[in-house]
């Protein structure tokens, strides 16, 4: 009697096994695929981030050269203001002075709208303010700010991102322990819910990483 209670035990054990084992191999694809999926997209964003980046590399060079030819400009209106002031230039010729005079000022405040424009984008100023074009379209200017800002949500995405697939991970693991420890039922079933667990936060994070894409 004894020796079959303890038979019946053995194979309600090795019943309870190898279905632990069976979900924790189901599992293991399953958040292996999601961890997948997870690697694909942070890829994509970390390119995007990338992009956003040299993009505010490059539109900050192109303000400071704004910066400069304003400067200069500014140095040479001063320049002939003193000119002017000094009473060298003869009459005769003030008049050609000061249309150069005026003409820098009207650059100098080009340049200043082009590098507002620059700086915040065409979407944030009127259609009025339009000064500086991209490709010979007018309008289509997306700022410094405004590509700090997508290079921030990118970078913020992709840590989220990484965060998910480091719970991916461990689940796995866990679930892989799971596998090895087959002749206890319990110990199985406590690694599964474990695996269950850190895979069901990869996924919350992985989505939340998502949602806040730009």
């Amino acid at each position: 009697m004894t020796n079959n209670k303890q038979k019946n035990e053995m194979v309600s054990v090795s019943v309870a096994s190898e279905r632990a084992e069976a979900i924790g191999g189901v599992l293991i694809a399953f958040f292996a695929a999601l961890m997948a999926i997870s690697q694909m997209v942070n890829g994509e964003l970390e390119e995007e981030m990338m992009i956003a980046h040299n993009k505010v590399v490059n539109y900050s060079s192109w303000y400071q050269s704004k910066s400069i030819k304003q400067s200069l400009k500014e140095s040479e209106l001063d320049y002939l203001q003193a000119l002017l002031n000094t009473g060298i230039v003869q009459e005769n010729k003030q008049e050609y002075l000061l249309i150069k005079i005026e003409d820098t000022k009207s650059k100098i405040e080009k340049y200043r709208a082009e590098k507002k424009e620059i700086l915040i984008g065409s979407t944030n100023i009127t259609k009025e303010e339009w000064a500086q074009d991209l490709d010979g379209k007018m309008g289509a200017i997306v700022g410094i700010k405004e590509w700090e800002k997508l290079t921030d949500d990118y970078d913020l995405a992709t840590k989220k991102f990484d965060l998910g697939m480091l719970f991916f991970q461990i689940s796995i693991v866990l679930g892989a322990v799971c596998i090895i420890i087959y002749d206890n039922p319990k110990l199985q079933k406590t690694f599964i819910i474990l695996m269950v667990l850190f895979g069901i936060i990869g996924t919350i994070l992985s989505i939340y990483g998502y949602s806040i894409t730009p």
